[in-house]
């Protein structure tokens, strides 16, 4: 039987990427977003693919998505928590108390919200698995990138639970802790850093490479197919972990 998918933010970026994947995996897939152009695009692109314009910043939102997906989707296998804001780049005490809001709201509130809704469906799949999107941020720290750090380091605790509590119904639970991904949001991050150092965006991304064996960006394909083997029987006694994927990222 196809996996049964649902991913939120799936329209653009990592997402995309993530709904190409399972769906060239032969997987049933059903995305939601809030960027409408994304949405049409994803729709020319793969037909087959169930998507739904939802504000994951919105628990109204998310109470009406998750079932309007499982029953598109005949059920549920995979549960992909993509959806996620990268916040303002500004020190703790200049950081605009809205901003914080809006990043837990999105980046935690958000998983938790989708995770307890999509729990009863997941314990009726015969191998449920739960993929919550962190970062290095959630290993490190960033200055300047509080609300987004805080949130990131949260879904390794929400991941490490889920994975205690559902083990039992032999539903597992990982994130993916990506590094610099190639894209148009780490270009806006290393132009809020630019901007507040008064450093040009090559010295920004000069210095980002510096701190990582690899020296390149991640290609998001590649976040893709780690979710992918995931989700699959090769990794049926992994539960619980926090995979980095940043070309040996060793400093924030």
């Amino acid at each position: 039987m196809s996996q049964r998918v649902l991913i939120t933010a799936g329209a653009a970026g990592i997402g995309r990427e993530f709904a190409r994947a399972f769906r060239a995996n032969g997987a049933k897939v059903f995305v939601c977003d809030i960027d409408d152009k994304a949405l049409a695009a994803i729709a020319k692109e793969l037909p087959d693919v169930l998507a739904s314009r939802r504000d994951m910043a919105m628990r109204a939102e998310i109470e009406r998505m998750v079932p309007e997906a499982v029953e598109a989707l005949g059920g549920l296998d995979v549960l992909i928590n993509n959806a996620g804001i990268a916040g303002l780049t500004l020190p703790v005490d200049q950081m605009p108390p809205d901003e914080w809001d809006k990043v837990v709201a999105v980046n935690l509130t958000a998983m938790f919200d989708v995770s307890r809704l999509a729990i009863p469906h997941l314990k009726n799949s015969k191998a449920g698995c739960i993929i919550n999107m962190s970062s290095i941020a959630g290993r490190y720290g960033f200055p300047n990138r509080s609300p987004y750090a805080a949130t990131k380091w949260a879904v390794i605790g929400l991941t490490k639970t889920l994975a205690m509590e559902l083990g039992q119904w032999g539903i597992r639970a990982n994130a993916i802790a990506p590094g610099a991904v190639e894209g148009e949001r780490i270009i806006r991050v290393f132009q809020g850093r630019a901007q507040l150092s008064g450093r040009s965006m090559q010295e920004v991304t000069t210095e980002a490479m510096a701190v990582q064996s690899i020296k390149s960006m991640i290609d998001p394909k590649d976040i893709a197919s780690l979710a992918v083997f995931l989700a699959s029987d090769a990794a049926k006694s992994i539960s619980g972990q926090v995979i980095p994927i940043d070309n040996d990222r060793y400093m924030p």
